[in-house]
């Protein structure tokens, strides 16, 4: 097997038993990027000469004995994480230059850990979109189906892991840009309870629904990444403080017992025909697995789309206010007067996806209007929360699709932004009720494009749902599948 095939466990298990080298894993890793980079689109800014000085240190790290299961594992970050000293452009042209002083808690405990930074990952601009078409960098491709979307905003983070370009990656998610590219590249993504993971030096979208989470190439390695990130941090304000428990450990294989929820409002009319049928395998499984399933109704989930639309613009119409041309970011050459620099800057810095989502979230908080949209949305917010405060009271685990249909083709949905929108339609509420859920591989299409299966569960009960997706992946060969790229 080639060295960039390897897990997490795999090559830590190599690593440790010295029958490789982290220079070796992160020189046959820099190899492959370069191999297959200019047919995928995976990165933005690639670090290979200070990723094989943090391969060296590592390997001196594990000669002396003090490694942990990330020690000279070569990872990537989505470009929305700041990292002190390499370009941070969260896919726009708005920070195209930009160097940050300082770098995110995520990527800073996985350096502590002596993990090898690869390089950064591309994305849809600020993280808005669905198909990592609005990044300012090109467009990243499914590895899968080079024709096709690998999903977003976290794309390259996906698609770095189906190219085998990176042994894991970090992404974020605020409407499903976690799980649903996950689905659409056939990797395992988790989206962690908000406040979970520290969300410092993350570049804002929507603040109350952005979070930071793991893709990986199984269960397991998305475990061991969650434990790496997870915890405490004072410098966020929303980070709760609360112990982390050992994700691997929960990796148990056993789930004889565990009440599985069907919400009905998620299996609808619409629903792809291949999607449903994996839907339906994977019922199955967990079925001969010893799962029970139980039919509950999460009422209010038409209305999360229309709810979601209006926070998470309302709070980037806010968070992107600070992109002025003043202090840091794109400054317009053109300009003449304050007013001027100002108009300019954010009319060139800003894609047409961000400047859409900017004046919707600006009307939405408009005099006039704030009661009307915003407010209304978040009493809806709440309404949605009680769905799943009510559902978990019956079960364990919510089994539903992650996204209606697999990846779309490049450029089929650009013209028609609500079609886009609704393709998170499984992922948004997730999101609304801060809780958290994970995609694993579930199958394929008959086009041979994967297929994901969302497990969603209660607030800090990742546990139960890494113990949920390992049984299936172990009862199953669907993520041992490789992309042929």
């Amino acid at each position: 097997m080639d060295i960039f095939e390897l897990t997490i466990h795999e090559l830590h298990g190599k690593l440790n038993a010295r029958e490789l080298s982290s220079a070796e894993a992160t020189r046959a890793m820099l190899a492959r990027i370069e191999s297959v980079e200019p047919r995928v689109g995976s990165f933005i800014t690639r670090t290979p000469e200070s990723a094989l000085a943090e391969a060296a240190a590592a390997d001196r790290r594990i000669a002396s004995g003090d490694a942990h299961v990330l020690t000279g594992i070569p990872l990537a970050l989505k470009d929305i994480f700041l990292t002190e000293g390499i370009r941070t452009t969260c896919g726009s042209r708005m920070l195209h230059n930009f160097i940050p002083p300082y770098s995110a808690t995520a990527w800073e405990r996985l350096r502590d850990c002596g993990s090898v930074l690869l390089g950064k990952l591309n994305q849809d601009e600020f993280a808005m979109g669905s198909s990592n078409e609005s990044s300012a960098f090109g467009v990243t491709r499914n590895p899968w189906d080079t024709a096709r979307i690998p999903g977003g905003s976290s794309g390259g983070s996906a698609s770095a892991i189906a190219a085998r370009q990176a042994t894991a990656t970090l992404g974020t998610d605020t409407g499903g840009s976690i799980r649903q590219p996950s689905s659409h590249c056939g990797c395992v993504g988790l989206k962690p309870t908000y406040g979970r993971v520290s969300r410092y030096g993350v570049i804002a979208f929507a603040s109350s629904l952005d979070q930071v989470g793991p893709i990986t190439r199984d269960v397991t390695d998305c475990a061991i990444m969650l434990g790496a990130v997870a915890g405490y941090d004072s410098k966020d304000s929303t980070s709760v403080n609360t112990p982390v428990p050992d994700y691997t450990a929960a990796l148990t294989g056993d789930i004889k017992g565990l009440r599985i929820g069907l919400p009905k409002e998620y299996y609808i009319d619409g629903l792809d025909r291949d999607v449903q049928a994996a839907m339906d395998r994977a019922i199955e499984t967990y079925r001969r697995l010893g799962a029970e399933f139980v039919e509950i109704s999460l009422p209010h989930t038409d209305y999360a789309v229309a709810t979601y639309y209006l926070i998470a613009t309302a709070e980037a119409s806010s968070n992107l206010a600070r992109y002025d041309g003043v202090r840091f970011g794109h400054r317009s050459e053109q300009a003449e007067g304050l007013i001027d620099m100002m108009t300019k800057s954010r009319s060139e810095g800003f894609g047409a996806e961000v400047k859409r989502r900017i004046m919707l979230g600006t009307y939405a908080l408009s005099s006039g209007y704030y009661d009307a949209y915003y407010v209304k949305a978040q009493k809806v917010r709440t309404l949605i929360m009680g769905d799943f405060t009510r559902a978990f009271e019956d079960v364990d685990v919510i089994l539903t699709p992650v996204a209606p249909t697999p990846a779309f083709k490049i450029g089929e949905m650009v013209d028609d932004p609500l079609q886009m929108y609704l393709s998170d339609i499984f992922t948004i509420p997730v999101n609304l009720a801060g809780t958290c859920a994970m995609s694993v591989p579930a199958g394929f299409s008959a086009s041979g494009l994967p297929i994901g299966l969302q497990l969603i569960g209660k607030p800090f009960g990742e546990e139960t749902i890494l113990r949920a997706g390992h049984a299936f992946e172990q009862a199953t060969e669907w993520h041992t599948r490789k992309a042929e790229i």
